[in-house]
């Protein structure tokens, strides 16, 4: 196990490295700079400024300059906002992003199992059909559009939730039915083709030979076994949650640290998007590491070297 995970953590200061390099050669590419839509800035003033911030030294220079802020936990300052370091400014933001995220998650698996497991055990009827339907266009929709049309009907024409903020429980409800549209259909859609090989494998034949009862068949072996590919899904469904967060948290006003990545885009400041991108790539890895070992404890068949015993 300690072997595991060391090959893990190397594998993802590996994949951090690569991600650092090449965020901050891919904004340096683009044409431009923090300052460029400044106007009417005196040459000198403007001179001065890339000096603070290191943009007259060559590429390389600031490459391994800003690889040992990094290494020693210094995301920087940023360019655009006065004293303003950009590891406070995501401890600051993150709070609501990672409530929205985290409720938009557990709602994903929770709605998309129950959808799921109603598909599977009521197959080819009316409930199976209802429920792919509204998979199908959970997948299809883009969380943009769902937003925009929550907005609309519950917000602006029946007045049920606010359109923008998030002040209270009652502002959770439409960011969180936007960001988890998407997950919720892939979920059901997973538990419903899994849970139906479940349903038709022999030992399930068998435990209901021996006058098991529906219950215990459902908790001990189908759902057991039906929500292994479940797990495997919740690394990519984090990323696509904490990713979807960015526009949603724009469309309704949420003050988190995605709204931060997108004004920071906006006006060009290196130093602030860089921080976030590290942040989110760091978020992620830790839940891609976190499933797998879920993925291990679930069906210890599965070796932690990869595969399944013969």
């Amino acid at each position: 196990m300690v072997r595991y995970v060391a090959n893990k953590f190397f594998y993802m200061l590996v994949s951090l490295f690569v991600l650092v390099s090449a965020t901050f050669f891919l904004m340096k590419a683009i044409p431009g700079d923090p300052f460029t839509s400044e106007k009417k800035v005196p040459p000198e003033i403007k001179a001065r400024l890339y000096e603070q911030y290191g943009l007259d030294k060559p590429l390389y220079h600031q490459y391994f300059k800003y690889l040992g802020e990094i290494a020693q936990g210094d995301l920087g300052v940023s360019m655009k906002r006065l004293n303003q370091d950009v590891t406070h400014l995501i401890g600051q933001t993150f709070s609501a992003s990672l409530k929205l995220g985290v409720v938009a998650i557990i709602v994903s698996v929770i709605v998309g199992v129950i959808l799921g497991m109603l598909a599977a055990l009521y197959h080819r009827k009316f409930i199976d059909s209802a429920a792919m339907v509204l998979a199908v266009l959970g997948i299809a929709v883009p969380s943009f559009v769902v937003a925009s049309l929550l907005q609309y009907v519950f917000a602006y024409k029946f007045h049920m939730f606010p359109v923008s903020g998030f002040k209270g429980p009652m502002y959770y409800f439409l960011p969180v039915a936007a960001l988890s549209a998407q997950p919720i259909a892939f979920i059901a859609r997973l538990t419903r083709s899994s849970m139906l090989e479940v349903l038709h494998a022999d030992y399930i034949k068998t435990a209901k030979a021996k006058g098991l009862s529906w219950f215990a068949i459902l908790s001990r072996h189908v759902l057991r076994n039906g929500i292994l590919p479940i797990v495997t899904y919740m690394g990519p469904m984090t990323a696509n949650i904490v990713t979807g967060s960015v526009v949603i948290e724009q469309i309704f006003g949420i003050g988190g640290i995605g709204k931060q990545f997108v004004e920071a885009i906006g006006v060009r400041d290196y130093t602030v998007i860089m921080g976030i991108t590290i942040f989110y790539g760091i978020l992620l890895m830790l839940a891609r590491f976190i499933t797998d070992i879920a993925y291990v404890l679930i069906d210890p068949r599965i070796k932690l070297t990869g595969g399944k015993e013969g």
